[in-house]
């Protein structure tokens, strides 16, 4: 699997005593790591908060779109495209110096997909994840499936995903690295006007994601709304913080007026917005509070 790596060029002290922590980008279809990077600006922001930036690259003559193949059945249960990211972060890891307590998942769409696939199947490893324009997990096992779920999705199937995730985990044998509950913290960004993933996909998430921490639906929240700014350059939009004590498990971004493309991005690119909020910036912000 192809691949870039961002370094910043600052090394804080903090990366000579523990390693730099790490964001995983997967891109989402019709897209290339390259692109992925300009249009999201997430390397000028890492260099600004010290973060390593892998981007590995779907090849075309696996997938002609570029998709990651979120939806097929071996790779929800962690092989295919789940082992290959896996080992190529422990490749990563071997070579320059990481902090294995602090890398993260982030991607749009069919990356959004792959980057959830990946973290529920390797808590051990990802501490906590972002999905931006995200299909649900696992209700889907086919590319026409995977059409039908980013359209129109079924909560029994969205249910049954993560119940049967659930008791997989339970017949695996207990590793020392196991990540201790909280299981995967995430945040999840989506626009109102998105006509590729239905917003309607966010919802089942946050309901899988209640799910994996096994938090009731009342579980409290702490809502914030921010209306769009006269200039045009922001966005109307409300923030969902799902929480266990005070600790943020769950951030939910629901942002008026988006289609399928990232918030604030690089608009001379593909599925990017130039209005915000700038999704990088949460993105980073989320992932600061967050260590496995």
């Amino acid at each position: 699997m192809g691949y870039w790596l961002y370094l910043p060029e600052r090394v804080p002290e903090t990366v000579v005593c523990d390693g730099w922590p790490l964001i995983v980008m997967l891109h989402g279809c019709h897209q290339s790591a390259a692109q992925f990077a300009q249009g999201t600006r997430m390397n000028r922001l890492a260099e600004d908060k010290g973060y390593a930036v892998l981007y590995p690259q779907q090849m075309i003559r696996v997938q002609a779109q570029r998709c990651w193949r979120w939806y097929e059945q071996s790779v929800q249960h962690g092989n295919g495209e789940t082992a290959v990211l896996a080992a190529l972060i422990g490749t990563v890891c071997s070579q320059y110096p990481i902090d294995s307590h602090r890398i993260y998942a982030c991607g749009i769409s069919a990356g959004a997909g792959m980057a959830a696939v990946l973290a529920l199947n390797h808590p051990e490893l990802i501490a906590a994840v972002a999905l931006h324009s995200a299909p649900v997990y696992g209700a889907g096992h086919s590319a026409v499936a995977a059409l039908r779920v980013m359209r129109h999705v079924a909560a029994a199937q969205a249910d049954g995903a993560i119940h049967d995730l659930l008791q997989r985990r339970t017949h695996q044998p207990l590793r020392a690295t196991t990540a201790p509950t909280p299981y995967m913290p995430a945040l999840m960004i989506q626009g109102d006007d998105d006509r590729v993933v239905h917003p309607v996909n966010q919802q089942q998430l946050v309901r899988q994601w209640l799910l994996v921490h096994g938090l009731a639906p009342d579980v409290e929240v702490r809502v914030m709304t921010k209306p769009a700014d006269r200039t045009g350059r922001r966005n109307a939009h409300e923030i969902r913080d799902y929480l266990a004590g005070r600790k943020v498990l769950l951030r939910v971004a629901r942002i008026a007026g988006l289609g399928h493309a990232w918030s604030g991005g690089d608009p001379a690119l593909r599925f990017n917005a130039h209005p915000g909020p700038d999704a990088s910036s949460m993105v980073l912000d989320f992932f600061g509070r967050h260590r496995r």
